[in-house]
């Protein structure tokens, strides 16, 4: 048997842009996406790029949550 593309590591996946992944986690963290772009982002993106996205994604917001605690406290 010959793995021609498709998910599991194959040809097609992981040829999605850095960029394609900080939007799809953006869109995760808000919990808004369609169900056609979470499965063209499955087969698509590289987990990689996501997981770096998702950590820079929370870093923002934990850095955002920094700010307006101390504007509310200070």
């Amino acid at each position: 048997m010959s793995d021609n593309g498709g998910s599991g590591g194959g040809p097609a996946a992981g040829k999605g842009s850095f960029g394609q992944s900080m939007k799809a986690v953006f869109w995760a963290f808000f919990g808004v996406r369609k169900r056609r772009d979470l499965e063209s982002d499955a087969t698509q993106l590289n987990p990689l790029h996501v997981l770096a996205a998702a950590l820079i994604g929370a870093a923002i917001f934990i850095g955002i949550l920094i700010l307006v605690v101390r504007a509310v406290v200070g």
